[in-house]
Formats: structure tokens, C-alpha cells, sequence
């Protein structure tokens, strides 16, 4: 008896044409816009100079040796990783609790909703004029504190409080989103397992800790990892409220490129600090993606 043909598809195939044909559009732009300039980066950090009649030359790795041996660097990378995590963990802790909150069915459940989110939609830079005004030294801030007898405090002009007030802009501003994220991770988690956990006699915090937070752990890991990217690359509220300052205290990772970009016309070797931030993000990009990856299976 003859077996009949098994015909195995091939990238030549119809649907594979009409696949790649539908896709070109996308990886062309994808290309142009993203995989290109991130490859022009990367050689640009290997170079000097700046973009004028005398041009660039390359330097090899003398950028990251600067790199390395700048004090300047490193204490923006201190002053970056404590903004981080002085950052992500309330806007991960406030906005789970509102969340866990807002779940249950209250009375104004939907404006409360939509009172948390309005901060994620408003422009940072309008944000940090206001926060600037807000905790000037003559502002509404210190004028309140005066009513219960407290001296004025330089916020902005104090080396331990100037970066307070960037993170509490930025868990402000983070607030909104994680908490809609939350939100839909808790709509995934099946009711019946509340109602046998009661059944069980399990009390509120019982059912948090052995049943919500599990069943959110891919949406707290998504969470985890957009609000440290959002704090890596802030930018804005250190431009408009300090500047950097003072005395360097509150210079981030994304100023510090930026000036020594278009300030300094040090392209090279802001072009070898981005191409290290653009390492941590990827990293915590593929932590995400693996852990996604484990969920799955």
C-alpha cells in the first residue's frame, strides 16, 4: 500500500510570503527607529569627539575606563539606584493596597478609580512645576508646617531633602498606573478560591498572603519591572525642580547623559553611559520575559 505525501511547509510557502509581506512594515520601522539608532549608540561609545568639521575617531574602550574611574559616575549611579528603590517600593505597596481596596464593592468605587489614574496622564513637566512651587522655601509646604511651629526647610536646596521630593513626585506620579494594573491582575484570580479559603476559616490577611499575592505574581513582577524603567529614565523632575543639584545630589542616570551630551558635547562618553543603562533595562526586560516564560509552563 502506498503511503501517501506528506507536504512540509516552507518559508517559500504561500502564508509565509503573506506573513513576511504584512510583517516588512513593522520590522522596517522597527529597524529604522529602534534596532539602528541602539547600534549607532553602541558605536558612538567606542568614539570621541562631537559632531563638527573635525568629526569623531575611535577610542576603543577608554569611555567605560572613564567611566569606571569617574567619582562623578559612580555617585550618580548611588544616587540613581537610591532613587530606584526609594521609588518602586511604595509604588508597589500603595497602589496593591488600593487596589485590595477598591476591588470589593464600595460606594464611589468608579470615581475613586478614576481619581488614582489622573495623575498617570498628567504631563511630568507641569507636575514639577507644581511640586517646585509646593516645596519652595517660601511655599505652601513650609507655610503648613509653620502653623504647628516647625522652621522652614530648604527642600529644594537641602542635600537629604531635594531627593525626597523627586521620589515622592515619581510615587505620585507611578501611582495611577500600577494601581489599574493591580486592578486587572485581581480580576484573573477565581472567586471560588476566596470562598473556600472562608470556608476554611481563613481570615482577610490569610487570603492576602496565601492566595492574592500568588495570584498576582505575574502582574507584580510587570509591575515591578515597568515602575524601575519609568524610575531609570526620569528625567523631567530632575531638570525642572533641582537641576541636578544641589551639589550633585540629586543628578540621576538620564541627566547625568544628557549633560554631558548637550552641555559638555561629550557625545562618546554619554553615549558609553547610555549604553549602560540600556543594559540594566534589557536585563530587567529579560527577567520579566523569563518569568513570564515560567508561568506559562
Amino acid at each position: 500500500m502506498q503511503r501517501p505525501k506528506v507536504y512540509s511547509k516552507s518559508w517559500s510557502d504561500s502564508d509565509a510570503i503573506a506573513a513576511w509581506i504584512f510583517l516588512s512594515p513593522a520590522l522596517i520601522l522597527l529597524g529604522i527607529f529602534v534596532l539602528w539608532p541602539i547600534a549607532y549608540l553602541f558605536y558612538l561609545s567606542f568614539t570621541a569627539g562631537n559632531f563638527t568639521i573635525s568629526g569623531t575617531r575611535w577610542v576603543g574602550l577608554r569611555n567605560y575606563l572613564r567611566l569606571l574611574l569617574s567619582p562623578d559616575f559612580w555617585q550618580v549611579i548611588g544616587n540613581t539606584v537610591y532613587f530606584t528603590v526609594a521609588t518602586v517600593i511604595p509604588s508597589l505597596v500603595i497602589p496593591l493596597g488600593l487596589a485590595v481596596f477598591l476591588n470589593r464593592a464600595i460606594k464611589l468605587r468608579g470615581m475613586l478609580r478614576t481619581a488614582y489614574f489622573i495623575p498617570s496622564i498628567t504631563s511630568l513637566v507641569a507636575v514639577g512645576l507644581g511640586f517646585r512651587w509646593l516645596f519652595q522655601t517660601e511655599g505652601p509646604i513650609n507655610a503648613l508646617l509653620g502653623t504647628v511651629n516647625i522652621a522652614p526647610i530648604p527642600w529644594l536646596g537641602s542635600t537629604t531633602w531635594a531627593m525626597w521630593v523627586l521620589i515622592l513626585l515619581s510615587i505620585w506620579k507611578q501611582l495611577g498606573f500600577n494601581l489599574v494594573v493591580f486592578l486587572a491582575g485581581l480580576q484573573t484570580i477565581p472567586q471560588s478560591r476566596y470562598e473556600a479559603a472562608e470556608l476554611d476559616g481563613a481570615n482577610p490577611w490569610q487570603q492576602f498572603w496565601y492566595i492574592t499575592l500568588p495570584g498576582l505574581r505575574p502582574t507584580l513582577v510587570f509591575a515591578t519591572v515597568t515602575t524601575a524603567i519609568f524610575t531609570l529614565r526620569s528625567f523631567e523632575q530632575v531638570y525642572v525642580i533641582t537641576g541636578g543639584g544641589p551639589l550633585n545630589s540629586t543628578n540621576l542616570l538620564v541627566y547625568y547623559i544628557y549633560d554631558q551630551a548637550f552641555a559638555q558635547f561629550d557625545f562618546g562618553y554619554a553615549a558609553a553611559a547610555a549604553t549602560v543603562l540600556l543594559a540594566v533595562t534589557l536585563v530587567l526586560v529579560y527577567l520579566q520575559l523569563r518569568t513570564w516564560g515560567e508561568e506559562n509552563y
